[in-house]
């Protein structure tokens, strides 16, 4: 990603570390990477003379990992569905009141409430999408069945050259789907059912990344990658071959949202932000730079036609039951899954 000047400077992270300086005309964020566009954020700083320091991550873990140990430095995290659960629960995330921010009236339903947030006290939705994994046409001959099945036990032309998210909840859903296991089980065996799909499928894989999809498979240093819609349509502006599918045993609806952490050092400046990106035109250039679908009422005028041509994006509604929402998983069943994820990765 094009980050500019945007990587943290030891100064800033002295100030994530501790999180005792306040910081006026400043904004820090967290985000994953590859996620907004450097010139949207240019164009915040030079409307409101707010100026940005970007972190970014690669995952939920990772950034809940950083907030447990203390880095409260950060004014904007950006979080999936059930994240914004762990946050709120473990007092993570500030209470802000999003309907009362002025361009609150733009967010489209369903988008205007949520599972674990239904009043949006702490998050507004940011872009959503889906998790499927995308293969290259041109290395096969015909079309793939859609199935997980190609991507866990995978024919020989992509054997070797399978890219897969390093995501420990997305891995896990999607061999728990292709293994007809509840994915928030709390069951060993069926959890082991899950290891055995992965651990089948470990010397087939080339590099477990969630950071480079699309650079990876444009390149073609892999021929298949497991991939958000997103990534998959950005994949497809330069490989047109490209392929997403949407698997018949299921894959993952999801949505990430702007959640003001504990401790923000800048309050105010992270309500700007966040009711700044619920004006249409901001939210479409997030979506044209990213490739998922926004939540904001009036951006479908400034989208890239090309977003709602692309079946990645925009979904065929004969795959709409496929669709198996976010959950956050009891303690037992994340605990379970880290251990799964954790005897696949050694």
């Amino acid at each position: 990603m094009k980050l500019r000047s945007v990587l943290l400077g030891a100064s800033a992270i002295a100030l994530l570390s501790v999180g005792s300086a306040k910081a006026d005309g400043e904004l820090f964020f967290y985000n994953w990477s590859n996620y907004f566009p450097p010139e949207l954020m240019e164009k915040f700083e030079a409307e409101t003379g707010i100026k940005v320091t970007l972190d970014v991550y690669d995952s939920n873990e990772t950034m809940l990992a950083k907030l447990q140990a203390g880095a409260s430095g950060y004014d904007i995290a950006v979080a999936s569905d059930y994240m914004v659960d762990v946050m709120i629960k473990e007092g993570l995330a500030t209470k802000f009141d999003a309907k009362s921010l002025e361009n609150f009236d733009n967010v489209a339903k369903p988008h205007d409430t949520m599972k674990y947030d239904p009043e949006r006290e702490y998050s507004v939705t940011y872009l959503w999408g889906t998790t499927g994994f995308t293969y290259d046409a041109a290395a096969v001959d015909g079309e793939l069945e859609n199935s997980w099945k190609e991507f866990f036990e995978p024919r020989e032309e992509f054997r070797g050259k399978i890219g897969a998210l390093n995501d420990e909840v997305e891995m896990f859903n999607a061999a728990s789907y292709y293994a007809g296991v509840e994915k928030c089980t709390e069951d060993p065996a069926e959890a082991q059912k899950v290891l055995d799909v992965l651990t089948k499928q470990k010397p087939y894989i080339a590099v477990y990344s969630s950071e480079g999809t699309i650079d990876r498979m444009s390149a073609r240093e892999v021929q298949m990658h497991m991939q958000w819609n997103g990534a998959a349509h950005r994949t497809k502006e330069s490989i047109p071959e490209a392929v997403f599918v949407y698997p018949k045993e299921g894959l993952t609806y999801w949505a990430d949202h702007f959640v003001i952490p504990d401790g923000a050092p800048n309050l105010e400046n992270a309500k700007t932000f966040i009711n700044w990106m619920m004006q249409p035109e901001n939210a479409a250039e997030a979506s044209n730079y990213a490739g998922y679908m926004n939540s904001i009422k009036g951006s479908g005028e400034f989208m890239d036609p090309a977003l709602t041509a692309d079946p990645a994006v925009n979904m065929p509604e004969e795959y709409a039951d496929l669709l198996i929402p976010s959950q956050n998983c009891s303690v037992k069943a994340r605990d379970l899954r880290n251990r799964v994820w954790t005897k696949l990765k050694n």
